[in-house]
């Protein structure tokens, strides 16, 4: 069984493949067609699906006319090992889009990511795993692995 989540864009697929495949490593396009026939999401050759992995994740895209735009229901979450990985993807996201507190960025396609710093042993740092540093940190866009690691020493 093979399971995979889809991604629905309502035009550009290929850029955007492009760009999450350029920033994720282990990342990679495997293939992308039109659907040559005509169908209720367009006419003939105006349907685009691609299958591509992130980060070793089976991902389906689709590129079909104005349907629903990405919600608050999904997102990709990225856990960065450095606070410079974490900058490089944040502020490459962003670009064109928007960011959103708790460290999500908005891209121009209008897929929701989830950029999360990784603290020292692996654990991914997010603003509730303590008190004083879910004080401090919920209504921010963008987090700081040395700001974080200060604050939940006290």
């Amino acid at each position: 069984m093979k399971i995979r989540q889809h991604l629905w864009f309502r035009r550009d697929l290929e850029s955007a493949i492009e760009l999450y495949t350029s920033l994720i490593p282990n990342s990679s396009i495997g293939w992308v067609s039109n659907i040559p026939v005509d169908n209720p999401n367009g006419p003939a050759g105006s349907v685009k699906v691609a299958g591509i992995t992130l980060g070793n994740r089976s991902y389906m895209a689709f590129e079909a006319g104005p349907l629903a735009p990405f919600d608050h229901d999904s997102a990709i979450t990225v856990s960065c090992e450095t606070q410079a990985e974490f900058e490089r993807l944040h502020d490459i996201l962003k670009e064109g889009g928007s960011t959103e507190e708790g460290g999500f960025v908005r891209d121009r396609w209008g897929l929701r990511w989830q950029i999360l710093p990784k603290r020292p042993g692996g654990r991914v740092t997010t603003p509730a795993k303590t008190e004083h540093v879910a004080e401090d940190q919920p209504h921010k866009a963008t987090f700081d692995i040395a700001e974080l690691e200060a604050t939940a020493k006290g």
